[in-house]
């Protein structure tokens, strides 16, 4: 076996577009672990959202990786191994510099999903994560934050596809090198400390198995993914991945195609790459 640890995106990429996950995909990952690989999940998703589909793939143990790697969780104990996220002076920064843009606005705690407009796209998100969001519309969120003493693990602005990338530059000069501000879908603009990535997670995920890195896999689909691959001694991304991640990894088929699969048994188990 070429690669000790496999480690994926969900969204994009282990997921179809529909929502479900293939029997494909499923059966793929079992066969990897019953020849003695270690698989994770690596999402940017809110572990409340990702913990029933680690489920659906018969994780029962081993670790979980939600919010872009701020927190880590022990699948057999739902115990949390690590457990990041914002200071309170930078979370409220962060806040307030997406406030003052007038924009659709998550806020998330460990287990909670704040949202500063009751839309479309707040219907989409809980549609498709199945969550629920505390809607808080007759005050700031930042100052729901800084009242209560929430402990900020992420943030996010939903915006339309054609404006996340200035978006990203734009709040990237604001908040400067101590912030990772990325996109994990067409209209989700995220930020996070920039020492809480997928690439950390790739690091922690090293260190705790005692699996040299070149020993490691990642496949993925979108620029937040792509410090998870750059940290991977297997880089992978599937065909539906944006073209940047392409320079990098090699393609495999779309995420409606089993491209995960295709990663594990063509070239993490069999070593081709």
């Amino acid at each position: 076996m070429k690669y000790k640890l496999f480690v994926s995106d969900f969204d994009g990429t282990l997921v179809r577009s529909d929502g479900t996950l293939s029997e494909k995909n499923i059966e793929a990952i079992g066969r990897y672990r019953e020849a003695g690989g270690i698989f994770a999940v690596c999402t940017g998703r809110m572990l409340p959202s990702i913990l029933p589909r680690a489920r659906e793939l018969g994780l029962t143990e081993g670790l979980l990786v939600a919010f872009q790697g701020a927190t880590v969780c022990d699948l057999a104990t739902e115990k949390l191994l690590l457990d990041k996220g914002f200071g309170r002076e930078d979370a409220l920064r962060v806040l307030r510099l997406l406030e003052a843009r007038d924009l659709h606005i998550h806020m998330y705690t460990v287990y909670d999903l704040y949202c500063n407009r009751r839309d479309r796209w707040l219907a989409q998100y809980e549609t498709i994560c199945g969550v629920k969001a505390n809607v808080v519309t007759d005050e700031p969120l930042s100052a729901v934050a800084e009242r209560e003493d929430l402990r900020i693990v992420k943030t996010l602005a939903v915006v339309a596809p054609s404006e996340s990338a200035a978006l990203c530059a734009q709040l990237q000069e604001a908040l400067g090198e101590r912030f990772f501000v990325t996109t994990s879908a067409p209209t989700l603009v995220e930020i996070m400390p920039a020492d809480q990535t997928k690439g950390e997670a790739v690091k922690f995920l090293s260190r705790y198995y005692g699996i040299a890195r070149e020993e490691i896999a990642a496949i993925g689909d979108q620029w937040n993914d792509l410090p998870m691959i750059q940290a991977a001694g297997g880089k992978f991304t599937v065909k539906n991945g944006v073209a940047e991640l392409k320079k990098y990894a090699k393609e495999v088929a779309s995420n409606d195609e089993d491209g995960v699969a295709e990663a594990i048994l063509k070239y993490a188990m069999e070593g081709t790459v």
